[in-house]
């Protein structure tokens, strides 16, 4: 069986730079029409779920919190 090397890039049966697909279609004017584009990872939105739990900080909070952070530095220290 012949190896068929592929640039694409993403591809479900791309393969350290061969294509794996047991059948090719090419088009002269589209490229290759089995192609198959991998699932994008970041493209998963489940990570909203988890954060649902949380509650968000006012505004106020995060004013209060940055002073009591800044509260330990003092010129005295130096």
């Amino acid at each position: 069986m012949p190896k068929i090397r592929c640039l694409y890039t993403g591809c479900v049966y791309l393969e350290k730079g061969y294509c794996t697909a047991p059948m090719v279609n090419m088009d002269p004017d589209e490229g290759c029409l089995t192609f198959t584009q991998l699932d994008d990872p970041f493209e998963d939105n489940s990570w909203e779920e988890e954060l649902e739990g949380f509650e968000e900080w006012d505004e106020d909070e995060v004013d209060d919190f940055e002073e009591e952070d800044d509260d330990w530095l003092n010129d005295d220290d130096f």
